[in-house]
């Protein structure tokens, strides 16, 4: 972990092996770098130190070249504003220009442009996307609706369920106009009397103000309370805290057929067929089938179609196993009977809703489980191939496809039998078997020596009564077999003298065994034998490659065959276009909902979640609904007909502002004037909010240097620019960082000040600091010495800095009023500073000028902010620390924008971010399940304050590995506690609330409570402070550090 930084291996010199291994282990956690030999490089690099392993590689402590440096030789400065300023007036008294310059020697230039290059590649590599600004206090923009985009919903406690489905149902104009237009005689309302037509009258009135709003409001999202309590009642019960989209949906279609049901009794009472909502959202479909020899024949209505999901890999695939039941299997085909049933659309409706079953109840765990299987499902089906009308084309495709399955499955078995050939437990391909067979042949023995001549040979021959088969020969066997060769440490024979050569072949053997890495080849054997068995083996794997190329491109057509089977024209012309996809991320007994939906007037996705409405696209879309990479899926498809879906194109083809405009100018007076409120209502709030604001705007503390006025009299009456007041502060704030280090440069010029006076010393003074500071800036920053936050100037020179910025701001640290020590101290300083005027606004952009100083001070800042942290997670005091590690993880993430040498090691900010977040979790869960009212208040605090939030940020753009799994873990922790038995009711109601929250927190605006107000231009030193801290951390006891 990073907070064992300091060196491993005891002492300098490479680590040994085991050492090094942890090392390499700990450098992939802190540094989130896998590549092992990357980090062995850097470790090696770094002498083994891991700690300057961990800079190097998360600090990037070589710079690619700016475009204007101040990393120059004082020589160079002769033709800059401050180097006019600083020329000696002696021509002979050179020496401080001319010092620094064999500091440069021409050996190191190579070594820097091979830095140079590094940092660029390295550069190049670790971009990375970067957080936006964020902590600040919501401002009333953020409430605002932006133009005519499509507006949020709020979540008031598990609906976001209402949001995914009343989205979904919105954005289809022909249902939108009919709810707005919804209206009841008088003489309906007052003879209406049952309690459910009522509470239907009810919801209706109440989706209309709501339609309303989301038509004309200017917020950014609308509050659904009032539609929502209606629902809630029809779902009231105490062990259902989450409602499900299926359920919900076919209850509110219930209800909105009921309610437009008794518009319709007014002029034709009991005709549903009239009924806007059955039209709509109902069709028919026709079920022929044969039972126990009977047939049968029936029409029945759906509004959504529910299809299973396990088992298929495709929407269509679905539709087909909802179509067709009750194959015919073994047992009964050769009975004449076909028993099963056919399903047939007979009418489909405008808007087609897709019902997918990804829940199943587990009967061993007693509990309904989610299933995450892939399916994938297109932005156009065509349903001609489920119509009655096309039953008869239909019926012989799937004869078809039937029979070419079948063939399929022997052309499979085929295959399967070349490809795991053998009798054994063990199967090979058999291509490879006979490759493998012909490599043995080919092989020579090592180490072979000619027969002897002579009688040696001839008593050798003699001794050859039975001459044992060559091991080709069995090989050769064993594979035309289907066998295993022998397994045995000794040779393998075969008695039968049948499969012995002739006795006038001349045999070769090795005159030594094969050594343990020599390959295996043949002991004895003739060239004849060779090559008669070479020519028989190359002339059967050529054969049986090519019956297995044969059977591959055989079973390549018939799936191709069977894909393409569906493809014919006649079956296209009725098209369906996907509207809204409803996704479900989490199990089966939490988890949070959101839609995307198709704007048509945008030609795009938008992303539905909760208040949230963002732009998407088809591949987020893919990657969220298909399933089968993490716990979110589509549970809900619904598809528009093409004609719905050309009216709606047609009707929007100005602007949808436009659309929205003239649909709010036609509502009824009542729902028109009741949007004119709420936006009137959304003003005063504003303005309500901006006055409380006003009041708690947090201001940074003001240094003494920042408070303090220009007591010198050489200033004068200087008039200075807004640009240079502002920047005056924060550049007098990092000279007084400085000022010890600046009066010590000017103690060391009293020979110059005697001999050649105040202009001489202070031009000395001068270049031998820019000298130092630049040896300075060529260390590698590490956490226990990042020489960065002793002065100003080495932060900017390791960051390229123009020259310009660089000088002016080692002129000011001279000029800084805080050096009056002594005389010498006052007559530098003053003509610092009258030089200081001299300079004119074309020798420097004071615009960045000011904004390098507002970088250092962000720097310092983030700094503090991590310095803080880890003192206060050193003494445990984890609520405190996350906060600070919080903000400086974000705030450093600013400066990381501009590159990776402004701000601190990332790497070790999220690193004990994490560490804070986990162990605040295990507080807050243990206090939860305490089950005293007070702890579990205090529990749920944390986990609202300071867990959500801080999960929020860090899930909100791009986040590591290490981060998502503790992440992962946390979520674990809370949802283990579901369904357990020995858990109080009324903890488990407040778990279901607090659960979707936890794992989709996205859509909440949050603000993490800002730390306490610092100082960051302070002059205190912080690198004894991170040394010392950093060493603690290491240690068991905590280490007060002033």
């Amino acid at each position: 972990t990073a907070a064992e930084l300091r060196p491993q291996n005891g002492g300098g010199g490479t680590p040994g092996i085991g050492d090094c291994q942890m090392l390499l282990n700990q450098l992939k956690e802190i540094t989130g770098i896998q590549d092992s030999a990357f980090l062995h490089a850097a470790l090696k690099a770094a002498n083994g130190d891991l700690m300057e392993a961990v800079a190097f590689l998360t600090e990037e402590h070589a710079q690619a070249p700016a475009r204007d440096t101040a990393a120059a030789e004082p020589s160079k400065w002769e033709g800059s504003a401050v180097g006019k300023q600083l020329r000696p007036r002696d021509p002979e008294d050179r020496r401080p220009v001319n010092a620094f310059t064999p500091r440069e020697s021409p050996q190191a230039q190579p070594a820097e442009r091979d830095a140079e290059a590094h940092s660029a590649e390295y550069k190049n590599r670790s971009k990375r996307k970067r957080c936006e600004v964020w902590g600040e206090n919501p401002k009333q923009n953020d409430w605002r609706r932006v133009g005519d985009w499509p507006v949020g919903m709020k979540n008031i406690g598990n609906t976001c369920w209402f949001s995914a489905v009343i989205q979904s149902l919105f954005q289809l104009p022909e249902f939108r106009r009919l709810v707005l237009g919804y209206s009841l005689p008088q003489t309906v309302l007052e003879s209406c009397r049952s309690r459910t037509g009522k509470r239907n009258i009810a919801f209706m009135q109440e989706l209309q103000c709501l339609f309303a709003l989301m038509l004309g409001t200017r917020r950014k999202f609308v509050d659904p309370s009032a539609a929502v309590e209606l629902l809630r009642d029809a779902f009231r019960s105490a062990e259902e805290q989450q409602q499900d989209v299926s359920e919900f949906t076919h209850k509110l279609l219930d209800w909105l057929e009921d309610a437009f049901q008794l518009a319709v009794n007014v002029k034709n009472p009991g005709d549903k067929s009239e009924n806007p909502m059955v039209q709509l959202f109902y069709g028919t479909f026709l079920t022929e089938g044969v039972h126990e020899g009977n047939t049968f024949s029936k029409i029945e209505t759906f509004g959504q179609y529910p299809l299973q999901v396990n088992g298929y890999c495709n929407l269509n695939e679905c539709l087909e196993g909802a179509m067709v039941e009750g194959e015919m299997d073994e047992a009964t085909a050769s009975q004449s009977v076909k028993y099963g049933q056919e399903r047939w659309f007979t009418k489909l409706p405008p808007v087609l809703t897709f019902e997918l079953s990804r829940f199943e109840f587990n009967q061993s765990l007693g509990q309904p489980e989610k299933i995450h299987t892939k399916l994938e499902f297109p932005q156009t089906i065509y349903m001609d191939r489920y119509l009655y009308c096309s039953k008869e084309l239909i019926q012989m495709k799937r004869e078809e496809i039937k029979r070419l399955k079948e063939k399929m499955v022997i052309l499979q078995q085929k295959l399967e039998s070349y490809m795991k050939y053998g009798s054994g437990p063990a199967r090979f391909p058999l291509p490879d078997m006979l490759r493998y067979v012909l490599e043995f042949l080919a092989t020579k023995p090592a180490g072979g020596a000619a027969p002897a001549q002579g009688s040696q040979t001839k008593s050798k021959s003699r001794r050859q009564i039975e001459k044992p088969i060559p091991c080709c020969w069995i090989l050769l066997h064993s594979v035309l077999e289907g066998t295993d060769t022998g397994t045995e440490d000794g040779p393998c024979f075969l008695t039968n003298s049948s499969l012995q050569p002739k006795s006038h072949l001349v045999l070769q053997a090795c005159s030594s065994p094969a050594g343990p890495s020599e390959r295996p080849a043949p002991h004895m054997v003739s060239e004849d034998e060779l090559n008669l068995v070479r020519t028989c083996l190359q002339r059967w794997r050529n054969e049986i490659e090519q019956d297995v190329q044969d059977l591959k491109e055989s079973i390549a057509r018939i799936t191709l065959s069977i894909e393409q089977m569906y493809c014919d024209p006649l079956l296209q012309q009725v098209p369906y276009r996907l509207h809204a996809v409803l996704v479900h991320e989490g199990q089966a007994n939490a988890g949070h909902y959101w839609a995307f939906i198709y704007d048509q007037p945008r030609k795009r996705w938008l992303k539905y979640n909760d208040i949230s409405v963002t732009e998407s696209s088809w591949e987020e879309l893919e990657r969220d609904s298909f399933g089968g990479l993490k716990n979110a899926s589509a549970y809900c498809l619904m598809y528009i007909s093409d004609q719905v879906s050309c009216l709606a194109a047609d009707e929007d083809e100005g602007s949808e502002a436009g659309q929205f405009q003239k649909e709010v100018e036609a509502l009824p007076p009542e729902l028109r004037h009741y949007v004119q409120e709420d936006n009137w209502r959304l003003e005063q709030e504003a303005e309500e909010w901006e006055e409380e604001q006003s009041c708690k705007i947090p201001q940074m503390e003001p240094s003494p240097a920042s408070e303090s006025q220009d007591l010198s009299s050489e200033s004068g009456p200087d008039q200075l620019s807004v640009c240079e007041q502002s920047v005056r502060s924060l550049s007098s704030e990092h000279a007084l960082i400085a000022k010890e280090q600046t009066a010590k440069a000017i103690a060391n010029t009293a020979e110059a000040y005697e001999k050649n006076g105040v202009e001489a010393a202070l031009c000395e003074a001068f270049h031998e600091e820019y000298s130092r500071l630049y040896l300075l800036a060529k260390e590698t920053p590490t956490p226990q010495n990042d020489a960065r936050l002793q002065h100003v100037l080495v932060y900017f020179l390791q960051n390229n800095a123009p020259q310009q910025v660089v000088e002016r701001t080692l002129l000011e640290q001279f000029a800084d009023k805080n050096l009056s020590y002594d005389e010498r101290s006052i007559s530098i300083m003053k003509v610092a500073r009258a030089k200081l005027r001299e300079i004119g606004p074309d020798d420097v952009d004071m615009e960045e000028y000011k904004r390098w100083h507002e970088d250092y001070s962000l720097f310092r800042k983030v700094s503090v902010y991590l310095l803080t942290g880890l003192e206060l997670y050193q003494n445990r005091k984890y609520h405190e620390a996350l906060t600070y590690l919080v903000y400086a993880y974000q705030s450093n993430t600013k400066l990381l924008l501009k590159g990776t040498s402004r701000g601190v090691s990332k790497s070790l900010i999220a690193l004990y971010r994490r560490k804070c977040l986990l162990k605040l979790n295990e507080v807050a869960a243990s206090l939860f399940v305490s089950c005293e009212e007070a702890c579990v208040a205090e529990g749920i605090g944390i986990l609202n304050e300071l867990i959500i939030p801080c999960m929020h940020l860090m899930n909100k753009f791009e986040i590591s590995k290490e981060d998502l799994d503790a992440i992962e873990v946390m979520r674990n922790r809370w949802c283990s506690y579901l369904g357990q038995e020995d858990m109080d009711a009324k903890l488990q109601e407040k778990l279901g609330e607090l659960l979707p929250r936890l794992l989709d927190c996205s859509t909440e605006v949050i603000v993490l409570k800002e730390p306490p107000k610092i100082r960051p231009n302070s002059p205190y030193d912080l690198c004894s402070r991170f040394a010392a801290v950093m060493e603690s951390i290491h240690g068991a006891s905590a280490v007060t550090v002033k």
